[in-house]
């Protein structure tokens, strides 16, 4: 008897280990049939809109940033940017404009759900101009630093913005969903990392409640660097690409800058690549000793396109990992003193490093102070150096 008790326990062991591996085949199989489907599915929504943002460039100082004495008003907007500028960017192959666009001027706390009439007109106007010329917009919330400000410590004045947002939103909805984007915010100032992603998701779900097929753009927070997007993690929403700036380093892609670090404002004639040389000329015109050893350390920190392309890379990464698409939607050197074959370098290196990791990308800007063309009389004249370095006509 004890022997037959072996036996069915044996039995009963042997029949479970069958079934586990007439399971496990089971589970294989279709994991094999997953993966297969996986490969062979079409790209999602948000990677296929991506690839209408592969390369533009931000329209400034249009609807946001305006510092025209006839300040935001329809006679800027009519003569800031033109329907010749438009097609001037078409020609030169861009495929997109942002068109940085700041809420403050329509914006009402009693009642941000209730946008100017008047002031859509001249933003409609806009948008349906980029759009006739057969490129995709993204509309970028382009605030000044004390509505963002606001957003970081006040949760009513997210509120407002939420309300504000689901009713631009619902304004576009009936626009062209594979070419207009809506992006959340730009270069969010917020210090709290983990209270921007709140607030993100929140104004996100307000935007998808507007405008439910519209593909959304978000940013990490900190003036959306690289460092800040590869912090988050990607919202509970399919439909949407997320987005980084890159000056990288600051200190020679903002030299000169009157914003910023202070001391930006006493460098000049600050080289890329890096070179110890040439930093320490630079640092010669900085008095304060300490300002003075970050310029050294920029000529020892071998800044060149292998630099670059490392930095580039873990964005890249970050997306690939979480299978969400990316882009970065603005790069660019102030060209009041940097050498313009310097700048053409770092345009150069920055571009091919964004295209070797099939991330699209959107220069600052185009006839501002980081710009492609320079306008004289009013008529815009393209920087070959510039176009050459991006790869355009």
């Amino acid at each position: 008897m004890k022997r037959m008790k072996i036996d069915r326990v044996t039995m009963s062991r042997m029949k479970l280990q069958v079934a586990f591996l007439l399971l496990s085949g089971l589970f294989a199989g279709c994991a094999v049939a997953q993966t297969s489907a996986t490969a062979n599915a079409k790209p999602s929504l948000a990677f296929a809109r991506a690839e209408k943002l592969k390369r533009g460039i931000n329209a400034s100082e249009w609807f946001a940033q305006v510092y025209d004495k006839r300040g935001y008003t329809p006679e800027h907007f009519q003569s800031w940017t033109t329907a010749e500028d438009i097609a001037l960017i078409k020609s030169m192959g861009f495929d997109h404009v942002r068109l940085s666009v700041n809420p403050q001027p329509m914006f009402n706390a009693r009642e941000p759900n209730k946008i100017p009439p008047e002031y859509l007109v001249s933003l409609d106007a806009a948008v349906k101009m980029i759009l006739d010329h057969g490129l995709a917009v993204v509309i970028d919330l382009h605030p000044e630093s004390d509505f963002k400000a606001q957003l970081a410590k006040d949760d009513d004045s997210v509120e407002q913005f939420a309300d504000f947002w689901r009713a631009l939103a619902a304004h576009y909805s009936t626009w062209d969903a594979d070419r207009v984007f809506l992006e959340i915010l730009n270069e969010p100032e917020f210090t709290d990392r983990y209270r921007w992603l709140g607030v993100q998701a929140k104004l996100a779900a307000a935007i998808r409640e507007g405008a439910p097929q519209h593909t959304i753009i978000a940013a990490g927070a900190r003036w959306s660097d690289d460092d800040e997007l590869v912090f988050q993690e990607p919202l509970h929403d399919s439909n949407i690409i997320y987005n980084f700036h890159f000056y990288e380093p600051h200190i020679f892609t903002h030299q000169g800058a009157t914003w910023g670090a202070y001391y930006w404002h006493w460098l000049r004639g600050l080289k890329y690549p890096s070179s110890p040389e040439s930093a320490e000329r630079a640092a010669a015109l900085v008095p304060d000793e300490v300002d003075r050893l970050q310029v050294i350390r920029y000529g020892r920190d071998h800044w060149d396109a292998a630099r670059i392309e490392s930095e580039i890379k873990q964005a890249a990464e970050w997306a690939r990992r979480r299978e969400v698409p990316l882009v970065c939607n603005e790069f660019g050197v102030y060209r009041e003193y940097s050498d313009p074959q310097d700048r053409a370098a770092w345009l150069h290196d920055v571009r091919t490093a964004f295209e070797r990791n099939g991330i699209g990308w959107t220069m600052w800007d185009y006839s501002g102070s980081f710009g492609v063309v320079t306008k004289k009389d009013g008529k815009a004249v393209a920087d070959d150096g510039v176009l050459k370095a991006l790869g355009m006509k």
